[in-house]
């Protein structure tokens, strides 16, 4: 079992920066895959950012390539997205996410086995 709590959410103007953090609980880090998710009002859960195991492999989705930076530290059991130049349509509510991998990094959510509860992200105007 592994347990993840976000960190970071808040509200910020456009333009600014946000770091988001997820901790997670257990002895066997390093053997997961990370990903963060978002969930706007009306819209279906996406992938934003996934990092493999040893955090040598990233992925991005295209609408914040360039903006959203993920990376994690293994010896303190956490991974971090930060997050620049944030957009109005980044408002959402964040999810990280662990997967069981040594494997590529997968953007699908039926890929993902541990979830945590979210932080709101709100971009203003």
């Amino acid at each position: 079992q592994v347990q993840l709590v976000e960190s970071g959410g808040g509200l910020v103007q456009a333009g600014g920066s946000l770091r988001l953090s997820c901790a997670a609980s257990g002895r066997t880090f390093s053997s997961y895959a990370m990903g963060w998710f978002r969930q706007a009002p009306g819209k279906e859960r996406e992938f934003v950012a996934g990092i493999n195991w040893s955090g040598g492999n990233t992925e991005y989705a295209d609408s914040v390539k360039g903006r959203f930076t993920i990376s994690r530290g293994n010896a303190k059991n956490t991974v971090y997205l930060q997050m620049n130049s944030l957009k109005p349509e980044d408002t959402a509510v964040y999810y990280c996410a662990a997967r069981r991998s040594f494997g590529a990094v997968v953007g699908g959510l039926a890929d993902y086995d541990y979830w945590g509860q979210g932080t709101q992200v709100t971009v203003s105007s």
